[in-house]
């Protein structure tokens, strides 16, 4: 059995993807199905996996079979990842759902409330870089007044030039590895 869907996993959004079905009877599925239904490769469900953001058990062959809700789970994941969310605090949130349920939709306002503001200051870095950035002219002399980008408020120009201080570091980290120049 297969069902078309809107595909939004890469081939564009608009193309139709063939998704297999998985009939309601099947309580397990194996990683391919996992990966077929949530769009999510192998390789990155074994990762999530890894990291205790999914879970399966193993067959007497060994192989791993995930319960049914396991493709919501990855759904959220994938989600709170697209909006820039670590993986360690998807694990932390996802931890705090009883019994390691999965979420739904009051759990996933709730969550992204939490993080919203989180987002928002890393909205407001990134536009004070872009704002800032034609001001970089990456030279690496780091005592530029107007350099925000790796010397704010010319904190290095202060002390001595920045050419020295970029030579000194690499001398420093050369005799931290034992290289004698």
């Amino acid at each position: 059995m297969v069902g078309v869907r809107p595909s939004v996993n890469g081939q564009g959004v608009g193309r139709l993807c063939r998704v297999p079905q998985i009939p309601e009877r099947i309580h397990e599925l194996t990683v391919g199905q996992l990966s077929a239904r949530s769009g999510a490769a192998v390789s990155a469900l074994h990762f999530y996996e890894s990291k205790g953001l999914i879970s399966s058990r193993r067959t007497s062959g060994n192989q791993r079979r995930y319960s049914r809700d396991a493709l919501r789970r990855v759904a959220f994941v994938r989600a709170a990842q697209r909006v820039g969310i670590p993986l360690a605090t998807i694990r932390e949130a996802l931890a705090e759902l009883p019994e390691e349920r999965t979420p739904t939709r009051a759990d996933w306002a709730r969550l992204s409330e939490a993080w919203r503001s989180e987002l928002d200051e890393r909205i407001e870095q990134l536009n004070r870089l872009r704002d800032h950035l034609t001001d970089c002219i990456g030279c690496g002399c780091l005592s530029l007044e107007s350099c925000v980008l790796s010397n704010p408020d010319d904190v290095f120009g202060e002390r001595r030039s920045g050419s020295r201080l970029m030579a000194e570091r690499s001398v420093a980290r050369g005799k931290e590895s034992g290289d004698r120049r």
